[in-house]
């Protein structure tokens, strides 16, 4: 009989370091490596001295051999926490134990492969770890690979285990529903297990993939903090799990159904992409690393952004009322007001005149469209405006040519029920035939007519997600939907995407790798808008977010807001518009014109560098825009309810150089009335020259403000002088 014994091999540390934080690991040939590290820089040439088990005596009435927490912990070693591997060959071989790791470096300092081996269990895992030097973004991935000659059935795969020190005390997740997402929760840590899954097949509102663990006293600026996001639009989970010496073990991955990956001999499972970092510049210094990471995955049509077209989206306009008469003359009236992208939403293609019917017939309604969109497309490009077309491909209604003539090609399980919502079925789209068909409709389209830009929804979670052989088909359906996103870019690179998915159902950065817009929410009540845009801002950046103008009163919770609250609110993501421009006044139009100017002067600032946030009390919260050295800002506060004081108390802005000077002037304001009262100084920072104030007092004491209303908004500009 064998038994575990201390590794033989002398230890390695393996340290990665980017600008601000560091990695070590120590490894050992004869077993996955183990974390010594992940958290802020270390000066180069750091290293812990000596090997971990050389520094720790083995406590009482524990297993006579000491297992830490390695890359991928396992049953096998006798470790007790959330394995990274759950799998078996029919009920046998159920705990592996990696007893072989080389290391390959692919950048040294900065990325490596390590490639384990169990030759017991017979499977390799190859674990891909790369920390970004410019974002401080570390990305794990691993791939396991089936050596045997049975097949192997995988319960679970971590992409990564990642190492969280015991003085972290809260995480913050995002949960939320459809027209309330993004919301922040906050959970102590505790010797409990904290656990989140999706299951819905889909990234959804109410469990995003991501979350942020704080360390006492980290505030939005300050204090050491730690995110992670799992890439992938499907299911999955993460995990934080108290471990036996005072630390936490951070796991994410993909929930995999049962059944759902039966690995063939020599068969590989790739999990998604896990990205993690941390800060000691607080939750803003960790969404400007997210950020940063994001901007460098987008591949954007003719390799760079460009600004950020002004965008008009029909839906709350006309729902599925689209007459062409009316559709033109709502081009007419959104490029007067200086609109660059319109998009006709749902509602133009075959039978659809409501949302009982017709998805999978794309082509054009002749109804609607005698002469097809040719017509309604050269008219937007006349006005010098961009066409874009709402599509939702992944979706069927059994009211449909497509479901009568292949019912076989929706998502069900033999014998079981097909569960609608919104009266759609989800249609398999990892079947070749499927994806052809969708493939040669939306590229006879695209190839037909100048469309740059598709708004790419889907509207509800999958349930009896069963393939054709029955067996669980979510994972399938998140790639097929990829793959067929890269298939119409390739075919198309002039087209962007906009992934839409009953609003801000599925953001994260695996569809952003083929995507360019994401819409935040189907809410675009701006009052709701103003949390709902600060969530997403922790992980994802500005000129990503579809931020539009709606209708008053909200369609979506039948409050009112002023068209200048409405626009202070949305202007600083992908700034855009969604009702019937026709319906204004002279003087309405004339004021969203000047929004639209305005916002087609800042978007530059606003769509790079660094964000950050701030909550002030008493109904005030605020977000600045601008350069990494916080040396040209663009100050966003917005007040979302009534004040308790009767003076405004100031607002300190700790982000800015204590060193230096800063000219302060007010750019805009928006809302119902006008602030009260007057002050010099406040009079001052309106005019062209503004005001000079210390950085120091600012940051300290803060800046004067003004007394408003609720539901008001100023934008101000503060550069150093």
């Amino acid at each position: 009989m064998s038994h575990p014994a201390p590794p033989s091999a002398p230890a390695e540390f393996l340290v990665l370091h980017g600008r601000h934080t560091s990695l070590v690991l120590e490894n050992h040939a004869d077993e996955a490596p183990i974390w010594r590290y992940w958290g802020p820089r270390l000066p180069d040439g750091t290293t812990p001295g000596a090997p971990l088990r050389d520094g720790r005596p083995l406590p009482s009435f524990m297993l006579d051999f000491d297992q830490p927490l390695t890359t991928a912990p396992t049953f096998g070693v006798g470790w007790f926490g959330q394995s990274a591997l759950l799998a078996h060959r029919s009920g046998q071989q159920f705990a592996q134990a990696f007893s072989a790791c080389t290391v390959e470096w692919v950048a040294p300092g900065s990325a490596l492969v390590l490639h384990l081996a169990d030759p017991v269990a017979q499977i390799t895992l190859r674990l891909a770890i790369t920390l970004d030097p410019a974002s401080d973004v570390l990305t794990l991935q691993s791939t396991l690979t089936n050596t045997g000659t049975d097949v192997l059935d995988v319960q679970w795969l971590a992409a990564g285990t990642l190492p969280l020190p015991g003085r972290c005390d809260s995480v913050r997740s995002f949960a939320g529903q459809h027209m309330h997402e993004f919301m922040a929760m906050t959970d102590p840590l505790t010797r409990s297990l904290w656990r989140r899954e999706n299951r819905r097949g889909r990234t959804t509102q109410d469990c995003f993939p991501g979350a942020v663990v704080t360390t006492p006293g980290a505030t939005g600026d300050a204090g050491l903090v730690y995110g992670a996001h799992l890439a992938w639009s499907g299911n999955s989970q993460q995990t934080i799990e108290w471990l036996a010496d005072a630390q936490y073990q951070w796991q994410f991955g993909e929930w995999l159904a049962p059944g759902e990956v039966r690995l063939a001999p020599g068969a590989q499972l790739q999990s998604p992409q896990l990205l993690a970092s941390c800060s000691t510049q607080g939750l803003d210094g960790l969404a400007a690393n997210f950020h940063a990471a994001l901007r460098q995955r987008i591949t954007w049509p003719g390799g760079a952004m460009r600004p950020r077209p002004v965008h008009l989206n029909t839906w709350e306009g006309f729902y599925f009322d689209l007459e062409p008469t009316k559709v033109m003359e709502l081009a007419d009236a959104a490029a007067a007001v200086g609109v660059e992208r319109f998009v006709v939403d749902d509602g133009w293609f075959h039978g659809r005149h409501h949302d009982r019917a017709a998805l999978g017939d794309w082509w054009p309604d002749a109804g609607k469209f005698p002469d097809g969109l040719g017509p309604l497309v050269a008219h937007v490009n006349r006005l010098g405006m961009e066409f874009g077309l709402w599509v939702e491909p992944e979706m069927v209604n059994p009211d449909s040519d497509l479901f009568r003539a292949h019912p076989d090609w929706a998502l069900q399980l033999q014998g079981r029920p097909l569960i609608t919502a919104r009266n759609q079925l989800v249609l398999d789209i990892a079947r070749p035939a499927a994806s052809d068909y969708l493939f040669d409709k939306i590229s006879a389209l695209l190839a037909a007519h100048p469309i740059g830009y598709l708004k790419w929804d889907l509207n509800r979670d999958l349930t009896t997600a069963g393939l054709a052989d029955g067996t669980a088909g979510y994972r399938a359906q998140v790639q097929a939907a990829y793959a067929l996103m890269a298939r119409l870019r390739a075919a198309h690179p002039q087209v962007e995407i906009e992934s839409c998915s009953g609003g801000g159902g599925r953001i994260d950065f695996g569809v952003l790798q083929h995507c360019h817009r994401v819409w935040a929410s189907d809410c675009i009540d701006a009052l709701s808008r103003v949390d709902i845009q600060r969530g997403f801002l922790q992980f994802f950046p500005p000129e990503i977010m579809g931020a539009h103008v709606g209708t008053a009163p909200a369609h979506t919770t039948g409050r009112t807001q002023s068209l200048g609250f409405a626009a202070a609110v949305a202007l600083p993501g992908h700034f855009g518009m969604e009702f019937d421009l026709r319906q204004l006044g002279s003087a309405a139009r004339d004021e969203l014109a000047h929004w639209v100017a305005l916002y087609k002067q800042l978007r530059g600032r606003l769509h790079s560098g660094r964000v950050w946030r701030g909550e002030a009390g008493d109904g005030l919260v605020w977000q600045a825009h601008g350069d990494a050295d916080a040396a040209d800002l663009l100050l966003f506060v917005y007040r979302t309810a009534p004040t308790n004081h009767r003076y405004m108390p100031t607002l300190r802005l700790p982000m800015l150089d204590r060193g230096a000077t800063y000219r302060v002037t007010q750019l805009a304001h928006g809302g119902a009335g006008h602030p009260w009262g007057s002050a010099p100084l406040l009079d001052a920072m309106q005019s062209a020259d503004g005001v000079v104030l210390h950085g120091a007092w600012l940051a300290e004491a803060g800046l004067p403000l003004p007394r408003t209303q609720a539901e008001h908004a100023h934008i101000l500009r503060l550069q150093k002088a």
